[in-house]
């Protein structure tokens, strides 16, 4: 088989491999589409992400969906979780699988991700979809879950406000699922054309951080205040406007991942406001919930996929998305 390996700082490389076998309690996907995720992004243009490193040729990739290749389920289409949690540790018995010390995870540390043409993956971790979701739809199961779980975290008010802030993938996808969850205004903030222009499918208002005024605009945008506050960007701009974005006593969720693995905010601004400040890793078991959103049309995930790139052509596919060119780049192996 075919596979794309990062081998160094935006040296990615696709050759011949042996294909993966499959072990006690796990099936073979073939692979038919991944998306390319921010995390992705940091391996690529950094070497890693966090306090993670690049020690060996990584496979990246962990938005996929594919077609189980053999055994009783051989022809299903399936969503594919990258999480595999130990299930044993307090935290999994706790419900807090995404939290796992011991959580393996796919096109992270060791263990290889989905850039590839077959992946052997726990069988309880592939979640059948229905036909009526394309191979991209499937792939981009995984950031809709990232933003059910932020929302969740958020504990969205029903007929309230909310504010994302970085409508990226993942924040036009919290968008929808915090108007699923009941928020009757949506403010988003953006300083990217071509995503403030998408994110105006969801938001009643979309502003521009770089703009002047901006922040008379986000205070008439919010009046008193929002609800809910989902940070998606990843740098303190971004949370310096989740914190004046958030009324008293709101709960601000961090979402994004910054460069440097550090992030500050104005405190007293903060304090004085008693925020809550919640940090969103991964998600939860919210396929079920994903794959219901986007099959009764509550969420689109169909329009943010703006670019899809063969394996053969995946570096290109990562210096696209680095550029931040389009929206979701999804490759097809």
């Amino acid at each position: 088989m075919r596979a794309a390996r990062l081998h160094g700082i935006g040296d990615l490389r696709v050759g011949h491999e042996p294909p993966p076998s499959p072990g006690p309690g796990e099936v073979l996907v073939r692979v038919t589409a991944v998306g390319l995720c921010g995390s992705d992004l940091h391996w690529f243009a950094d070497g890693g992400i966090g306090d993670a490193t690049l020690t060996r040729p990584l496979v990246l990739g962990h938005e996929l969906g594919g077609v189980i290749a053999s055994g009783p389920r051989a022809g299903e289409r399936v969503a594919v979780d990258p999480a595999v949690p130990c299930g044993r540790c307090d935290l999994c018995v706790e419900g807090h699988g995404n939290l796992c010390p011991q959580v393996r995870f796919a096109g992270h540390g060791e263990t290889d991700g989905a850039l590839r043409e077959l992946v052997a993956w726990p069988e309880d971790r592939v979640h059948a979809v229905p036909d009526t979701l394309d191979d991209a739809d499937v792939a981009m199961l995984e950031p809709l879950g990232v933003a059910i779980h932020a929302v969740d975290l958020s504990h969205p008010r029903v007929g309230g406000t909310v504010v994302v802030v970085g409508c990226g993938p993942i924040g036009l996808c919290a968008l929808q699922v915090a108007r699923a969850a009941g928020a009757t205004r949506a403010v988003a903030v953006e300083p990217l054309a071509h995503r403030r222009a998408a994110a105006a499918r969801w938001a009643d208002v979309v502003l521009d951080p770089a703009a002047g005024g901006f922040a008379a605009a986000l205070h008439d945008a919010v009046g008193p205040g929002a609800h809910t506050v989902i940070e998606c960007a990843g740098n303190d701009d971004a949370v310096a406007t989740s914190v004046a974005a958030a009324r008293p006593g709101a709960t601000v969720v961090l979402a994004g991942i910054p460069d440097d693995d550090h992030t500050a905010f104005p405190a007293a601004h903060a304090r004085r406001k008693g925020l809550t400040f919640r940090m969103a890793r991964r998600m939860k078991e919210v396929y079920p919930r994903a794959i219901d959103l986007v099959t009764s049309g509550r969420v689109d995930v169909r329009s943010l996929v703006s670019h899809t790139f063969t394996l053969d052509d995946a570096a290109r596919a990562f210096e696209v998305a680095v550029a931040r060119q389009g929206l979701k780049v999804v490759v097809a192996p």
